[in-house]
């Protein structure tokens, strides 16, 4: 049976970078999110700053699955003579290919299922337009006026878009809106209109927000009290700090004085960016930093100090390709390991993983208070298709009435009523030492914070039982974390299940379709979405329970299936592992096809419907 393309369908865009589609593009995602149907959109960039190929890709699915789909466009919208070919070959058979048709293009690889949809959109602009750049620009405005045409977007949404996307710059509202009326009506005037791919109203929204991760972790550091940043720019984590200093300076200025209540460092390097983070924490502020992969590799040492001084701070790690540099601008889950274990000797980090922007502003409030807990490193692992690209997701929440966890810090009074203070005296037997901070007490509390083996008084000692006493509450300390760290979320089923998934982070974009897959093949489907390291108890009852779980993950060397054998002593055959790493956002179909031929039962066609 043929599946109804109304509002199910995937377009993309093939621009060139650095000629502003991006902004149009997203306007035409979030035009789709105001009729009420559900969006997701991903941005598929270089790493070069301007003139190479880019790709803007749009999924409009009803049923709400909203993973990437992969495979070939309904539509494709090739914009970029570079790459033209190439997009040829990524349009489904029977889609339609919308191209500008200003000069002659060799259109002999396109099917001849395809449906062209010429549009002398330079033309166009030439006539209409003398500026050189404004042509440019209006190019990608009037292609999505032609798109509403064709796909039956209502016009007084975009009108609506552009006034909201141009409030307080009014002079620019009008000439937006003459283009897309441009490309409107020549659409109108041209085809037949609307496409079998189209949009219809809904009501499936409700009051969700299309946001992307970062926005999410840089309101949550503000909401968490966060007043410190160290700070190196690296890409995709780069606009986590700059949108935290943009809510700073409408949130965090002295109203009375007009002084900033916090401080934004950009350092040398990522090892000062994490040292002046550190060394924050250790005089009582909440701070953070913000980095990816290669970032990781040089605070390493810088974590171990957090680890084994026990100094609170955060650090979120927007994860990319790698290794090395890798691919800057493609998405991984390339850093459990590397996080989980940073640094040199016996070191263990908390790690907490966010599914979508809600998420990523939700684990970054509880990082801080874990932080200060456990008066650890506490690494929040988003990454680029969570942090750059946009998500539905429901709004942000604060309660006001929730205070900050602190954590074991002595004050004056409690530090007077001690005979002795020891730093490293684990006072209530749960690993967490009771700490102070600098200047508390004119006499009592001061100790020497070293990166070195000490006592329980802090004082430095190379003894062996020292060190060895030291280690084991260390490891007592994580432990308690386990208790403290969010729980896994398992959905199961009342009988056994056929299929167990466990999975992490953005993989969670098409657990959904993947079950709606398996279900219309009459298999049940249980799953464990793992949201923190270490693992808490259900995490190891959950697979102790099953035959064989299927690990979800995007790398090349399962780490997170690694990681679950190594720390809850599992036997690997219990675990499979199902790995995307082409630094594309994970798909359903990849994800279905891969248990289905491991399991050896019939393929199952993507776009499930439930």
């Amino acid at each position: 049976m043929t599946q109804s393309k109304t509002n199910n369908f995937v377009i993309r865009f093939a621009n060139t970078n650095g000629t502003g589609s991006a902004s149009a593009n997203h306007m035409f995602a979030k035009a789709i999110m105001r009729m009420g149907v559900p969006v997701s959109a991903k941005n598929i960039f270089p790493s070069n700053i301007q003139g190479s190929p880019t790709w803007y890709e749009v999924r409009i699915n009803e049923q709400g699955f909203l993973g990437r789909r992969g495979g070939a466009a309904d539509i494709m919208v090739a914009m970029n003579s570079q790459s033209f070919q190439r997009d040829l070959e990524d349009v489904a058979e029977n889609g339609y290919l919308l191209y500008d048709n200003s000069k002659s293009q060799d259109l002999t690889a396109v099917p001849s299922s395809v449906k062209k949809l010429g549009i002398p959109i330079a033309q166009i602009c030439e006539k209409e337009y003398q500026d050189q750049r404004l042509r440019q620009l209006f190019k990608n405005v009037i292609y999505v006026g032609a798109l509403a045409a064709l796909l039956d977007i209502e016009f007084d949404v975009l009108r609506s878009l552009v006034s909201d996307q141009f409030k307080g710059k009014e002079k620019l509202i009008t000439p937006n809106i003459f283009a897309l009326e441009l490309g409107y009506q020549y659409a109108h005037s041209h085809f037949d209109c609307p496409l079998e791919p189209r949009i219809e109203r809904r009501d499936l929204i409700g009051e969700q927000i299309l946001v992307d991760g970062n926005t999410g972790c840089a309101l949550g550091a503000v909401y968490a009290g966060a007043t410190v940043v160290g700070w190196y720019p690296i890409t995709p984590s780069t606009s986590v700090i700059e949108k935290f200093s943009n809510y700073c300076e409408r949130l965090r200025i002295d109203p009375a004085t007009g002084k900033k209540n916090f401080a934004i460092v950009q350092a040398e390097d990522e090892l000062a960016a994490i040292g002046i983070a550190i060394g924050a924490g250790w005089n009582g502020a909440r701070s953070f930093t913000a980095t990816s992969g290669p970032g990781i590799s040089l605070m390493s040492e810088f974590l171990g100090l957090s680890y084994f001084a026990e100094v609170p701070v955060v650090l979120m790690n927007i994860q990319r390709t790698g290794p090395s540099t890798g691919m800057p601008t493609r998405t991984q889950q390339s850093d459990i390991l590397a996080c989980a274990y940073a640094s040199h000797g016996d070191t263990k980090h908390v790690l907490l993983f966010p599914k979508c922007p809600r998420e990523c502003f939700e684990l970054t409030t509880i990082a801080f208070d874990l932080a200060d807990r456990l008066q650890t490193a506490v690494i929040l692992m988003s990454d680029l298709d969570l942090g750059m690209n946009d998500h539905l997701c429901q709004p942000f929440r604060w309660d006001d009435e929730r205070r900050y966890d602190l954590g074991k810090v002595l004050n004056e009074q409690e530090l007077e009523a001690l005979e002795q203070y020891g730093r490293y005296q684990d006072v209530d037997k749960d690993g967490i030492c009771p700490r102070t901070l600098a200047g508390t007490h004119p006499s009592k509390g001061a100790f020497f914070t070293r990166g070195t083996s000490r006592n329980r008084n802090a004082v430095y000692s190379e003894r062996s039982d020292d060190y060895v006493d030291n280690m084991q509450r260390l490891e007592k300390k994580f432990a308690t974390a386990a208790a403290l760290v969010p729980e896994a979320v398992i959905q199961q089923t009342r009988q056994a299940a056929d299929i167990s998934l466990i999975y992490y982070g953005t993989s969670a974009q098409v657990i959904d379709e993947v079950i709606a897959g398996f279900e219309q093949q009459g298999l049940t489907v249980d799953t464990m979405r793992i949201r923190a390291f270490p693992f808490g108890p259900e995490v190891r009852k959950f697979v102790q329970k099953r035959k064989n779980c299927y690990v979800i993950e995007q790398n090349r060397d399962a780490q997170m299936r690694s990681l679950l054998v190594n720390e809850l002593n599992l036997s690997p055959q219990v675990l499979t592992s199902i790995l995307n790493y082409d630094g594309l956002s994970i798909t359903a179909e990849m994800v279905i096809t891969k248990i289905a031929n491991e399991r050896k039962i019939a393929p199952i066609r993507q776009g499930v419907q439930r």
